[in-house]
């Protein structure tokens, strides 16, 4: 399910090195005594604090710098401690270091305490100053600040306790001889701490953020946040009431405060797990944490998404006997990966929760099983989460190894996923919402690859049947367009749809519920922001969250257009709505990539297709209404682009799926040749067009024009001549002209040919009908146009009485039927007077018109058959 690459191992980054320098101290080619080294913090900059101890029988700090890859001793201690916590500040002039009570006698610290907490100087002088020596676990971290340096330097460092306080430090640095920096005056240290917060149970710390979480309970738990400003400011940010159990937390936990291993707990020890996660480009905030398991038989886990102004609590049956045989890690781990928070529990499921799009169950993945993993090579209750709201990958350390992983969600593994036949497992709508998580998660959070693309709709072709719960198709172009118009503006991810769930009327139950899974959703969580940056953005996020929450249909459905598209189809002539949906529609087009319009494979966007501009039209005018209803914030001038934007990605996004189904079937110009059957391969493309045409149609989304040509060329091609009516008369199939001007030029006048051409005549109105007449060569057409161009003069002539005839005695009339014989002399004279209104401006033939009517007299007369 993840797909790992090693950012760092211990042994090959840090421990070969240090082996070298000690061979190089002993005066030794190759030293092969063993040197214990441990991990114990990581900086803000990626930098990772290690400590270990060597041939000397003394402990060393240093640091290894994850940019030039290069180790550094910071400071040697004259004997064997155990440090179990240390921070660097940012200058590299400063230590702080938290001393574990070793046990053994002769080794013992003094004055005897259970942590002694040092401050020291680092370069050039290694002054000591003691900052605590107290019975209770001690944390230390620095606050990195990316402000400019000011005259005074300054140093600031967090001090975190196990009996449930919190102390800030500010260190007064001074420089000497120009290039030394040393403490200005430690002596009074203990004057410039700061005591920020007491009566705390549980702490986190976001080192890339620069943030204090802590958790205090009086009347109820309440979760706060601090958050440190480059100016040295600070300020509460966040207020959120958490519904925990009684005693929630045995010992106190320290979370993000790098790696005590002189103090690990058991995972049985620990009754709940809690973490906060928060992702600046999303401007998101997740609060995850587990219950204890009910017989062992049940897990309950809750994410508050702060973002999203809800709560979300899980319950996942385990099993019954077999987990209480198998199961050791009673917590699973939460893994951010973008969007994404991972809640893995080894050996029974893993839950890719969509935090961005969390309304429905069916577009978060979950899978359970022994089959479940996630590719480590390692128990779960050795990994760490390493927190970094910077990066979209998420950071996984092995305490036991000593390997950092930087983890991102597998292609291969969730196109194998929609490419797996579960028929044999279980029944196809039990498996679509596998289907449909997966399909979201390629499409939304990692459609930016054309590779990964191309591949989706490869498995869109060959799987043309929809599913029993979902029209895949209709998944694509939704989420797809969606992805597109999110990357352009955050604001619009509850307004825009991605997802066709939501236009059915009513949503399959399999996509409602997952076995063993119950979720309960609780809106308005009462939460209190404030701050500055991200703080602004996430409020003004959460505002509007609970805004979209209490109007009616906040997200856009495309399907709400359809009676607006049936009032405006049923117009036949001309209006201002019209020419308004006329001007919409060529600020579309003129957004669609034409460039080279001639070499592009497939033949779109080159020709008129009026009931399609008339769709595009509305739709943008539909979109742009919606948008400024409930985004009035982002100006009309950019809801407009971002609407017609949206539309235009649309027919690009539908000529690409083309384009690309073309390239798979290896097809030419030649498919748009009428006269020739189609093969299996245009069959196929012509059954992935018909699927895009019902997709569309059930969205009331527009095609690009030209679209229903080449889907009518295909149907020709592939359909017998009765099933091609057929589709037709069912309104599957639009006639365009540009497709029977090809049809009656291309077909020759063969009996087969014949009979489908009447049969097509018959069915189109008649405006078009005579239109048609004019293409093709046939001696029906020609009584036709004869008989529309007599009706044409005669209704003229009528309208311009007292015209007088010309040239009476001119000979060429036959005298045998006089009253065609007086015709035809009219017809001639009227000629002489009106051009054709008909192509090329030509004159009909006189002899031939009158050998027309005479033929259809003597028919009507019944003195010769048709």
């Amino acid at each position: 399910m993840l797909k790992l690459k090693q950012k760092f191992d211990l042994h090959n980054d840090v421990v070969c090195d240090i082996l070298r320098k000690e061979a190089s101290v002993c005066r030794v080619k190759e030293y092969s005594g063993a040197v214990d080294t441990r991990i114990l913090n990581i900086e803000r900059d990626g930098g990772i604090l290690y400590s270990w101890k060597g041939a000397t029988g003394t402990t060393r700090i240093g640091k290894y710098d994850s940019n030039t890859k290069q180790n550094k001793l910071l400071y040697s201690f004259d004997k064997k401690v155990c440090v179990s916590s240390c921070s660097l500040n940012k200058e590299e002039t400063l230590l702080a270091v938290s001393l574990a009570q070793n046990t053994r006698g002769d080794e013992r610290l003094r004055p005897i305490s259970k942590c002694l907490t040092l401050l020291i100087e680092i370069h050039p002088i290694n002054n000591t100053k003691v900052l605590k020596a107290v019975d209770c676990r001690v944390k230390v971290q620095f606050l990195h600040e990316e402000a400019d340096r000011r005259s005074v330097l300054e140093s600031h460092l967090l001090l975190l306790t196990e009996d449930g306080y919190v102390d800030l430090y500010h260190v007064l640095l001074t420089k000497q001889e120009g290039y030394r920096v040393v403490m200005a005056n430690p002596d009074r240290l203990p004057k410039t701490v700061e005591r920020l917060v007491e009566d705390l149970i549980w702490v986190q710390w976001d080192g890339h953020a620069q943030r204090l979480y802590y958790l205090a309970h009086k009347d109820n738990f309440l979760l706060r946040c601090i958050q440190f400003y480059p100016n040295h400011n600070r300020e509460t940010v966040m207020e959120l009431p958490l519904e925990l159990p009684a005693n929630p937390f045995r010992t106190f936990k320290f979370v993000n405060l790098g790696f005590d291993h002189y103090h690990m707990e058991r995972p049985e020890q620990e009754l709940v797990r809690m973490e906060v996660f928060t992702n600046r480009i999303e401007r998101s905030m997740c609060v995850c944490y587990s219950q204890p398991l009910k017989d062992k038989q049940e897990l309950i886990y809750t994410m508050v998404l702060v973002h999203k102004d809800c709560r979300k609590t899980f319950r996942v049956s385990l099993g019954g006997e077999q987990s209480q045989q198998k199961t050791t890690q009673l917590h699973p781990l939460f893994i951010p990966i973008g969007y994404y928070i991972l809640v893995y529990l080894q050996d029974y499921f893993l839950h890719c929760i969509n935090t961005r799009q969390q309304e429905m169950l069916c577009h978060s993945l979950f899978l359970s099983g022994p089959d479940v993993d996630l590719g480590l090579q390692c128990q779960s209750a050795n990994l760490t989460v390493l927190h970094a709201e910077e990066e979209p990958c998420g950071s996984l350390l092995d305490l036991a190894s000593g390997k950092i992983h930087t983890a991102e969600l597998s292609r291969a593994y969730l196109l194998q996923i929609l490419r797996s036949d579960t028929a044999s497992r279980c029944p196809s709508s039990k498996a679509d919402p596998q289907h449909l998580a997966a399909l979201h998660c390629l499409l939304v959070y990692m459609g930016n690859d054309p590779n990964l693309e191309l591949k989706i709709i490869e498995w869109l072709c060959d799987n043309v049947n929809a599913f029993d719960s979902f029209d895949q198709i209709q998944e694509f172009i939704l989420a797809s367009l969606y992805r597109i118009s999110y990357e352009k503006s955050l604001s619009l991810d509850k307004v825009l749809p991605y997802s066709s769930v939501f236009d059915m009327k009513e949503v399959p139950a399999c996509l409602l519920t997952i076995p063993s899974v119950l979720c309960t959703t609780e809106l308005h969580i009462e939460s209190v922001l404030k701050g500055k940056g991200f703080w602004t953005e996430l409020q003004w996020n959460t505002e509007r969250t609970k805004y979209l929450d209490a109007v009616p249909n906040p997200r856009y459905r495309t399907s709400h257009i359809q009676a607006d598209w049936d009032t405006l189809r049923s117009e036949r002539r001309p209006s201002s709505h019209m020419n308004h949906m006329e001007e919409n529609t060529k600020k579309v087009l003129s957004m669609v990539d034409t460039w080279c319009l001639d070499k592009k494979l497939v033949p779109l966007f080159q020709e008129e297709d009026h009931q399609q501009r008339l769709l595009i039209g509305l739709t943008v005018d539909k979109l742009r209404e919606h948008l400024n209803r409930h985004l009035p914030r982002l100006g009309k001038k950019k809801i407009d682009s971002l609407v017609v934007c949206y539309v235009a990605k649309l027919l690009e996004l539908i000529r690409h799926m083309l384009e690309s189904v073309w390239l798979k079937y290896k097809l030419g110009p030649r498919v748009l040749c009428l006269a020739q059957q189609g093969s299996p391969a245009e069959w196929s493309v012509f059954h992935f067009m018909f699927r895009i045409l019902e997709a569309t149609r059930g969205l009331c989304l527009p095609l690009p024009p030209g679209y229903h040509t080449l889907l009518a060329v295909f149907a020709v091609r592939c359909l017998p001549h009765q099933t091609f009516l057929q589709y037709i008369d069912h309104g599957f199939l639009q006639l365009t002209e540009t497709f029977l001007s090809r049809l009656m030029t291309d077909l020759d006048n063969s009996d087969a040919n014949e009979r489908l051409k009447f049969s097509i005549l018959k069915r189109l109105p008649e405006p078009m009908e005579q239109r048609i007449y004019h293409m093709w060569d046939h001696p029906v057409s020609s009584a036709s146009i004869s008989r529309d161009y007599v009706r044409t003069l005669l209704e003229k002539r009528n309208r311009n009485k007292g015209f007088a005839f010309t040239g009476r005695d001119k000979p060429g009339f036959r005298p045998e039927f006089l009253p065609l014989t007086y015709l035809a002399k009219t017809l001639s004279d009227i000629e002489e007077q009106a051009l054709n209104p008909f192509e090329e401006q030509e004159n009909v033939d006189a002899r031939f018109v009158e050998e027309t009517a005479l033929k259809q007299t003597l028919i009507l007369l019944g003195f010769e058959e048709k």
